[in-house]
């Protein structure tokens, strides 16, 4: 009886602790909340051509990464998968990677990353990984039959600013480019997170980003909104590094979303038109859509995902 209240109030404040940090939550299929980056474990039981934990830095056991290949000739096109979780969930076996890993059945190879978390270190960390493993998956394309020249960066939530980050700041000379970006969700610009859901009269989630204890704080390590902040904040922007030579983009946002204003993805969507022109940018709400769910993982949606990337990368 002892062992059980142990185990019931270790969850209770596992339970309290997420919710004091303010961690974002997805709503799944059946209305339920779950924190985003998900909970699930990702199944990749069908694929039969996988390498595992391959180590593409030695900073962090963290830096680690799986690819998925697809059957076939190849080289194949490469798909990097970034999970979400607010910058300090969500690892590369996350379920919120699952539409991402469907790729392998459309001839695309799947990189799935793990990366530094809030908890262990703070931004830079996080893009620094994920274009040290670009670079990395690059260097090493003949080992794994896979297209150096071909590859796109995909992620939702925080995986979203990370794959768009990853986007906008590549580099050929330094080997850490992107074709093309798919950007479910991410937040783009958080000093303004707060006034935007007050101009869209939403309340948010989770409560305000501009305070010692959001994700977006615990993350850059100064609180939003400060003076100290604001350097940071630009920063880990993506648009921030909008030039000519940014890839192509489709950025999809939920008209529902309460975690992530849907105006920061319309924002951003707005400036790349500007500088890359609007014929290399696609963005769609999804209507009545939330932070993620079945509108985004639909088959429906996915045809129109991998036909993005198949302008492409293929």
């Amino acid at each position: 009886m002892k062992k059980r209240k142990v185990i019931l109030l270790t969850c209770v404040l596992m339970i309290l602790a997420i919710s004091v940090t303010g961690c974002s939550f997805n709503k799944g299929g059946n209305g339920s909340a779950m924190p985003s980056g998900g909970t699930s474990t990702l199944d990749t039981s069908s694929i039969t051509k996988k390498y595992l934990n391959i180590a593409y830095n030695t900073e962090s056991a963290t830096q680690k990464l799986d690819i998925y290949v697809p059957e076939g000739a190849g080289p194949f096109p490469v798909i990097m998968a970034i999970h979400g979780g607010a910058f300090m969930m969500g690892s590369k076996d996350s379920g919120d990677l699952a539409s991402m890993i469907k790729a392998v059945n459309k001839g695309y190879a799947v990189v799935s990353v793990g990366y530094r978390l809030s908890g262990e270190a703070k931004f830079p960390a996080a893009i620094d990984d994920i274009q040290s493993a670009i670079k990395f998956v690059k260097d090493n394309a003949n080992q794994y039959n896979l297209n150096p020249n071909k590859f796109a960066a995909w992620g939702g939530s925080a995986g979203g600013n990370l794959a768009a980050l990853a986007g906008t700041k590549g580099d050929k000379t330094k080997n850490t480019d992107v074709q093309a970006v798919v950007d479910w969700f991410g937040p783009i610009y958080f000093s303004t997170i707060d006034q935007e859901f007050s101009a869209l009269g939403l309340t948010p989630a989770m409560g305000s980003t501009n305070n010692a204890n959001s994700p977006e704080t615990r993350y850059l390590g100064q609180t939003i909104g400060s003076i100290e902040a604001e350097p940071l904040v630009m920063q880990a922007s993506p648009q921030t590094y909008i030039s000519v030579n940014s890839p192509a983009f489709l950025i999809q946002h939920g008209t529902a979303d309460r975690n992530i204003p849907i105006t920061q993805s319309e924002n951003f969507a707005s400036k790349l038109q500007l500088i890359i022109g609007a014929d290399k940018v696609t963005f769609e709400k999804i209507e009545g859509a939330s932070h993620g769910g079945t509108q985004f993982d639909s088959q429906e949606n996915l045809d129109k995902v991998f036909s993005f990337l198949d302008k492409y990368l293929k």
